[in-house]
């Protein structure tokens, strides 16, 4: 009985508080979430308030919350959403967490750390916090692309988290961590995930319809929930994360095409043990640990915005996200979480960490929930100056560089891939043995620098030096060959989206050179992303990021170089745009047509030049009716390619063409001819038409 008592005591504190800090906050204009935590602050044990909630019991019940956010997550994403976002969201997710890991234990290393300390830290501030990102999004109402992409990288973050988990322990308990162990984590995981989406697609979809087809809402939500926690608790069960579960029920249920109905009914249960999730993150946080150790919480926090939006840009750019919602992605992760809460108390369970290292981790999760919001409201006016100060070859590049990854992954959907499969099956091969190769070099230096000693009757220096020259030597061979694969890959990749035609000019050179640079040059650095990440524990301090900034100069040098070639490929490719539309002019007598004699379209393909240039995608030509917002605006003021990811490459006007500067204005009867990917031209021809503003665009 005292036991019921103290629960209905505790869970009376939370939300009462909670409800007032809400209300403040909501009357102040600021987020929610910031409300949740103060109440958490001010109901745990570290401030001297006569309110204090029982932290057990607030822990259990904020994990209600993380499995039902997570369920509504998985709602919204249904499996082929998932597989469609996969290939995206998984190269960009493991980027960020090699990146971020890496970081992570330079800065523990930097405040002297143990070596399992700054291991732990770097794994705790890799991954991005999926409860805190749903609150936020549902909030602001953010949806489209953004929101799938992020979705999608925060699912693959926290399998990332589980293979992390796993690796962790061992090296905590003495255990060590050989490849075949990670292997055989990862194959447990992979068989785990495989048995339930085959078993739960058999049955959770003919059970909801099943459900739904009694009409009777309480009935529905009483099953959804159900299934939620049965799934939550089978992964559990199996030494898995109860959000995995969660989310996976979310997509099962959704397949069965009630998603919404079910989503409106979980939301305000959802919405009550959400916010004793973040009341519960208040409650961790200890003031006297934090002002200990506020120099490490600062850079930490520092990093992870810093570093987590540089990652999630760059690998969101390079899977042909666009530039817009690369950075809004970027912007929108850069915080920790559940899953670093979790890491962080593993590490002290196994007596690997000391004890500030947890509430350092919450004040870092704390810092950068609260810039959380702010930073996604100002991703968009950030990624609009970004494009307005992108030299005129790098705004060309990233309009055309989408369509080009947009043109590869339809013809991966139409041909065998087997070769692109050896290719990648290779490049991993590789890169295991160059890791060995260091790590086995780094642990055996003393000893094989004191056998060189005795051998050749040298000191330890010059010992040390031609041990690390034979090292440099044996790995050449590895380093050399994934060089080479990556080239290989990226011009296969290169060649599916811009395939050589039959004629003896070719015509798309210029857009598949910078094209298979780009790819070469993003392959090489996921690689070394990872690889240095894996072995940074074994190595001096200043290899790593003498070669990630090595590589990055090169990629910046080699973008460079193929956007200012790309250039003449473009202003040619207008030339035969404009003698296009000037022949559709003469034949309908107008301004323009739709190569039919149809001189009212509002838009028309150029066929064409498609058929000519497939490096600039596939051009259309949208005339501007006198009703059209844009009309009387300059380019600039419009920021169509800002606003869409669409370009406009020529302007027709009075049968004269039009270079299209930032400061020309648009006119009625105007012909502008538009290229990006196939969503970022749909949204181009609504935003020009005025049918709606496109939100959340590529």
């Amino acid at each position: 009985m005292h036991e019921a008592h103290e629960f209905l005591r505790s869970l009376t504190v939370v939300l009462a508080v909670a409800a007032i800090t809400t209300v403040v906050f909501q009357r102040l204009r600021q987020p929610v979430v910031l409300g949740y935590i103060v109440a958490g602050l001010i109901v745990g044990p570290h401030v001297p308030l006569p309110l204090v909630a029982d932290r057990a019991t607030v822990q259990a019940l904020s994990e209600l919350g993380v499995i039902l956010l997570m369920f509504s997550l998985g709602l919204e994403f249904s499996l082929g959403k998932l597989a469609r976002v996969a290939p995206t969201a998984g190269f960009t997710a493991v980027l960020q967490a090699g990146l971020m890991a890496w970081l992570g234990f330079l800065v523990g290393r930097a405040f002297a750390w143990t070596v399992l300390e700054s291991i732990f830290i770097g794994a705790a501030i890799a991954i991005s916090s999926t409860t805190i990102v749903a609150k936020v999004f549902d909030e602001r109402n953010i949806g489209g692309r953004q929101r799938e992409l992020v979705v999608g990288i925060l699912l693959i973050q926290d399998l990332i988290a589980i293979i992390f988990m796993a690796a962790l322990t061992a090296l905590a308990t003495g255990a060590g961590l050989s490849a075949a162990a990670l292997a055989a984590t990862v194959g447990r995981l992979a068989a785990f995930l495989i048995v339930l989406l085959v078993v739960g697609m058999v049955t959770i979809p003919r059970f909801v319809l099943l459900v739904v087809g009694l009409e009777r809402d309480e009935t529905t939500l009483v099953a959804s929930i159900g299934i939620c926690f049965l799934t939550a608790w089978v992964a559990h069960a199996c030494g898995y994360s109860v959000a995995l579960g969660a989310f996976f029920a979310g997509t099962l249920v959704a397949e069965s095409g009630h998603a919404e109905a079910i989503e409106r009914l979980v939301r305000p249960v959802r919405d009550v043990f959400a916010a004793v999730f973040f009341v519960s993150v208040g409650i961790l946080i200890d003031p006297a640990l934090v002002i200990q150790n506020w120099g490490a919480v600062g850079v930490l926090a520092a990093v992870v915005i810093g570093g987590t939006i540089t990652a999630v840009t760059v690998g969101a750019f390079l899977t042909g996200s666009g530039t817009r919602t690369a950075i809004q992605a970027g912007m929108s992760l850069a915080q920790i979480g559940e899953f670093s809460f979790i890491i962080s108390g593993l590490g002290l369970t196994l007596g690997a960490t000391r004890e500030f290292v947890y509430p350092v981790t919450v004040a870092v999760s704390v810092i950068t929930t609260l810039t959380t919001p702010w930073l996604v409201a100002a991703a968009e006016p950030v990624a609009d100056w970004v494009d307005r100060k992108l030299p005129a070859p790098l705004q060309t590049f990233t309009t055309f560089y989408g369509t080009w990854v947009e043109r590869m992954r339809d013809a991966s959907t139409r041909r065998p891939t087997s070769q692109l499969r050896g290719l990648v099956r290779l490049i991993a091969i590789d890169a295991t043995l160059l890791y060995g190769l260091i790590v086995a070099a780094a642990l055996w230096v003393d000893d094989g620098a004191a056998f060189l000693a005795r051998w050749l009757g040298l000191d330890a220096a010059p010992a040390i030096l031609i041990e690390t020259a034979i090292a440099i030597a044996a790995a050449s061979p590895f380093v050399i060959g994934i060089g080479r694969l990556a080239r290989r890959l990226a011009g296969s990749l290169a060649e599916s989206a811009l395939p050589r035609g039959a004629s003896p000019v070719d015509l798309d050179a210029a857009p598949r050179r910078a094209l298979i640079v780009t790819l070469q040059l993003g392959i090489l650095l996921g690689i070394a992303v990872i690889v240095v990440a894996v072995t940074q524990p074994f190595l001096p301090s200043y290899p790593g990021p003498l070669l990630l900034l090595t590589l990055l100069a090169a990629f910046g040098l080699a973008l460079w170089h193929s956007a200012t070639n790309l250039q003449g490929h473009v202003r040619a490719g207008s030339q035969a745009i404009v003698e296009a539309l000037t022949s559709y002019a003469r034949r309908t007598g107008d301004g323009a047509g739709d190569g039919n004699g149809n001189a009212a379209a509002a838009s028309f393909p150029l066929t064409d030049i498609h058929a000519m240039l497939t490096g600039l995608g596939e051009p259309i030509a949208v005339r501007l009716e006198a009703a059209s917002p844009a009309v009387g605006l300059t380019l600039a003021d419009l920021n169509l390619r800002g606003r869409t990811g669409a370009s406009v490459l020529v302007i027709l006007r009075s049968g004269q063409s039009v270079v299209p500067t930032a400061t020309e204005h648009l006119v009625a009867g105007d012909v502008l001819a538009v290229a990006g990917t196939r969503a970022a031209i749909e949204s181009a021809i609504t935003m020009l038409r005025g049918d709606a503003t496109p939100r959340n665009s590529p």
